[in-house]
């Protein structure tokens, strides 16, 4: 029985490509193991958002030598984004000449003849500059996945991005957008349905675009209203909503269908329009808030979620106590913050102003700081609330869930309720989670 090791950085959808992976590997004969000096094949699925996960891939599989000159049969591999990028590739190559296997997002499919050809002692690479597939079409279809959890599941409904914000390198490693076809992503919801799932979150680096490459009026509130209509899904969820693409039709979805929770991610990066427009965002800092508006009007209890970015070029102190406003008006439930990360190939890379580093530290601290005061104010309101929660897993001191808002919550419990909703009372609050009791 061979073995593989499966390392995954970056976001849900590098998640949702090593759960299909998995499932090609386990079709191969493979079981997956914990322990590098089991495994027959190591893989990596990489990640290019940020400079710090690139150079953990290379300090952790530069360290993978000796296995190699330890055990020549061994297969050392790195997908995903990074070898998307033609500079990253050439470095790879040059740096890390045991690395056997070389693929990228767009040919997972693949990975079967690519592996047996690394196995009889090629170096093999191939890497696509996109999917190679028609209109709706996905090479990922009918292959086999295996899921991380049973209770809830990751679907992809549209790849790539053309959106071209300044700093990003998405656009250059995962393509342009590219829609799947509706039929087919009902058809694995409800084939998720029926082998007991109860939770989907349906995934896109811009959810709100779906449709637009496909045309007859297809668009993502109407495919959420199809999806609606199957039995046995209980909720809906999507990740990442582009606020320039966010439209009143999915609004209303989001108002008006029971099984889509009250939580929307929407990424505003900065609160500064000189900031924004550098960024090339394709919003103002008055439309952001007039949305977030109209949002909470539609669905008064929405949880709401952003993305920022502290030191982007040119960033003054004016432009970052704009973004600290922004979120002192808007108070987002939780916020993931970042430091800016030039990406090689962006726009954003060679603008000048760069901000120096600890200036950079500085601010981000002041932001987490703030975002967690009011992170802490959101959850206390909910002390002595019953809430429904989708049991996800046991842990250490009973059982973990989520509510509807995307907030994880702790309480005791019997395993029986193992991928069950629950109604549990709220007897303790942090910035970051809640504690609970059976109703």
């Amino acid at each position: 029985m061979k073995r593989y090791y499966l390392k995954t950085m970056g976001c849900q959808m590098n998640e949702h490509d090593s759960e299909v992976i998995a499932g090609i590997l386990a079709s191969l004969g493979y079981q997956p193991t914990d322990e590098l000096e089991d495994a027959d094949f190591i893989l990596y699925n990489t990640c290019s958002v940020r400079e710090n996960p690139e150079r953990k891939v290379y300090g952790h599989i530069g360290a993978f030598r000796k296995l190699k000159e330890a055990r020549p049969q061994l297969v050392i591999g790195i997908c995903g984004c990074m070898p998307q990028q033609k500079d990253e590739l050439q470095n790879i190559l040059e740096k890390l000449p045991h690395v056997d296997l070389i693929f990228g997002t767009h040919n997972i499919h693949r990975l079967p003849e690519l592996l047996e050809r690394a196995q009889s002692g090629e170096r093999v690479v191939e890497v696509w500059d996109d999917g190679q597939a028609g209109p709706g079409e996905d090479h990922r279809d009918g292959l086999p996945v295996i899921r991380r959890h049973n209770v809830k599941a990751f679907v992809n409904v549209i790849y790539g991005c053309t959106n071209f914000c300044s700093y990003c390198i998405v656009p250059y490693t995962r393509g342009k957008e590219h829609s799947r076809l509706p039929e087919m992503v009902v058809r694995e919801v409800r084939e998720l349905a029926e082998q007991g799932f109860k939770e989907v979150t349906l995934l896109g680096q811009n959810v709100n675009a779906y449709g637009k490459d496909l045309g007859a009026g297809i668009t993502f509130a109407g495919l959420l209203r199809e999806l609606h209509d199957i039995d046995g899904v209980e909720r809906i969820r999507f990740t990442t909503s582009h606020p320039r693409d966010m439209g009143d039709d999915l609004i209303d979805a989001i108002a008006q269908l029971p099984k889509v929770c009250e939580h929307l991610h929407l990424p505003v990066q900065a609160g500064s329009n000189r900031i924004l427009r550098r960024m090339n965002r394709g919003y103002t800092r008055e439309y952001y808030l007039q949305l977030v508006d109209k949002v909470r009007r539609a669905v008064p209890n929405i949880s709401l979620t952003t993305d920022l970015i502290v030191g982007f070029p040119g960033e003054t102190e004016e432009d970052f106590v704009q973004t600290l406003s922004l979120v002192e008006d808007v108070r987002f439930d939780s916020a993931f913050t970042f430091i800016f990360s030039p990406r090689k190939g962006t726009p954003a890379a060679k603008m000048s102003e760069q901000v120096p580093e600890e200036v950079k530290k500085e601010r981000i601290y002041r932001l987490i700081e703030l975002q967690n005061e009011i992170s802490a104010k959101h959850m206390h309101k909910l002390l002595g609330h019953e809430l429904e929660v989708l049991v996800e897993e046991a842990s250490s001191e009973g059982l973990v869930g989520r509510t509807r808002s995307n907030r994880q919550v702790h309480f005791a419990g019997d395993s029986s309720l193992l991928g069950q909703l629950a109604t549990v009372r709220i007897t303790e609050a942090t910035a970051f989670c809640l504690k609970g009791e059976l109703a």
